[in-house]
């Protein structure tokens, strides 16, 4: 399947040929969990469907621009990355190339080349200095503040307790703080209608705009939860490691993070799956920090711009996208 951009007119054939051919849930009346997932965008939300990936983006001329992409991962050439703990390192790597190019491509409608994007190497020098800054903010300087408290206890878990929180911490204040600048408040109002569109969608609901309003903002299989998740589980990994000096602490800090998201990966992907008291006391805190921070309510141009993406991924005959 070829990559393709469709305009508000094909988008408006395209609903009305997914509405006649999909039903949504298993019935009207009966709710299930999706593993379509998404991404807010600039003036955008991209989802990811069993097989295809839409990008819907709203122009500054007010339509609706559509793309659709074939899904590919390097797991499905090599499955050996669909083994437990490596999956979630790999989806990982490959949702925030994905995110970047989506990203990017929803900015440059806003930009004086409209429809461009980014090369090859500018998306590896972009995610190359994302990846150095969250060594600084969530690697460097939690551990050098835990490093100052050390003459006060030489337990390893309590440092590295300290430490995790310190870094829980600063990732909670960094999210308060950009939730506050306007265009980044708008983008967490499209992360809204990205949840808003995916629970109308799982409870058997017409995805319609009237429809989704009325479903929370916040949803349980989140990427927030799952970054929570990650900075929670570190804290118990790196004990392991003791405390030595701080060059070494650095490197297995780094070396360790693939390993730490592939663990956090398999823990979401039970807590998403599971209805027990267990996975609804765990999914709390990412819940809190979406609704805190990440997810604000959005306005009705949103969310047709939630469901335009949403629909084009819905799955085929043959299809399933059911939380596995």
């Amino acid at each position: 399947m070829k990559n393709s951009i469709a305009s508000t007119k094909e988008i408006k054939k395209l609903v009305s040929v997914y509405t006649n051919q999909f039903s949504y849930g298993e019935s009207m009346n009966n709710t299930f969990k999706t593993s379509i997932g998404g991404q807010a965008l600039i003036e955008g939300v991209m989802m990811k469907g069993p097989s295809k990936t839409a990008i819907a983006v709203r122009k500054p001329n007010g339509e609706i621009e559509l793309k659709i992409n074939k899904n590919f991962s390097i797991a499905d050439k090599f499955p050996i990355f669909n083994l437990p703990i490596l999956r979630g390192a790999i989806k990982l790597i490959e949702a925030m190339v994905i995110g970047l190019k989506a990203m990017t491509y929803s900015a440059s409608f806003w930009d004086d080349d409209e429809g461009t994007s980014l090369s090859n190497k500018e998306i590896f020098l972009t995610l190359s200095l994302s990846v150095a800054m969250a060594i600084v903010f969530f690697i460097l300087l939690p551990n050098l503040i835990a490093s100052g408290l050390q003459k006060f206890t030489d337990s390893i878990f309590a440092l590295n307790l300290l430490e995790g929180i310190l870094r829980i911490v600063v990732f909670f204040i960094y999210l308060v703080y950009i939730s506050k600048i306007d265009d980044i408040y708008r983008v967490f109002q499209y992360h809204g209608s990205e949840h808003k569109s995916i629970h109308c969608y799982e409870h058997g609901d017409e995805l319609t705009v009237e429809n989704v309003q009325k479903y929370p903002c916040e949803h349980p299989r989140c990427g927030t939860s799952f970054l929570f998740m990650v900075l929670a589980i570190s804290i118990v990994v790196l004990s392991f490691f003791g405390w030595p000096n701080p060059i070494l602490r650095v490197l297995i800090r780094i070396l360790m993070f693939p390993v730490i998201a592939g663990i956090a990966y398999e823990i979401n992907r039970w807590i998403g799956k599971s209805d027990s008291a267990l996975s609804k006391l765990l999914r709390r805190p990412g819940l809190y920090i979406q609704k805190i921070a990440t997810v604000k309510e959005p306005d009705p141009d949103q969310i047709e711009v939630a469901i335009a993406s949403l629909k084009a991924v819905l799955p085929r005959e043959g299809e399933n996208d059911r939380w596995m």
